[in-house]
């Protein structure tokens, strides 16, 4: 595992390696069991919880630049954070796909997770677990990261 991780931070853009190795010491310091897979787009690189088995967070390559996907099961609990993320993250939560499932379950696949239901600048979201919250790694970006990070581990192990 710890080649795979090298091979994938060979990836990252320098910019942020200090971060995402920042990140993979605290997810994995907290219970969470690193899983790569090398997919058409690059390498995945996921977190998983050991306790409950469920995703908490995911690396994810693109060509505007890495994704960090995360799996806020707990948000209901701190969504007011969400109003301090920065703008551009703001938006592109927003943008996000609804999740189907929430508005007609009949409408998505029976497999398929339902997304979130959430508040964000006081209104209400249905938004796909898959595309609602995976900001792109910046300067601006990385505090509030690894903020959402903290607050989900903290929900989850209250």
């Amino acid at each position: 595992m710890d080649e795979q991780f090298s091979i994938f931070m060979e990836t990252v853009d320098e910019r942020f390696s200090s971060f995402v190795n920042q990140i993979n010491e605290y997810l994995t310091e907290n219970g969470c069991k690193c899983d790569i897979k090398l997919q058409k787009s690059g390498y995945v690189v996921s977190y998983v919880l050991n306790s409950s088995k469920r995703t908490l967070a995911t690396f994810i390559p693109r060509k505007t630049g890495m994704k960090f996907r995360i799996y806020p099961e707990h948000i209901l609990e701190y969504q007011s954070f969400l109003d301090k993320l920065p703008e551009k993250v703001k938006k592109e939560i927003k943008k996000a796909s609804v999740c189907k499932r929430l508005i007609n379950p009949d409408d998505c696949n029976q497999k398929c997770v339902k997304g979130y239901t959430f508040v964000l600048d006081g209104e209400q979201y249905q938004k796909c677990r898959y595309m609602a919250f995976q900001p792109t790694l910046s300067e601006e970006n990385n505090p509030y990261i690894m903020q959402f990070l903290e607050k989900e581990l903290h929900y989850r192990f209250c």
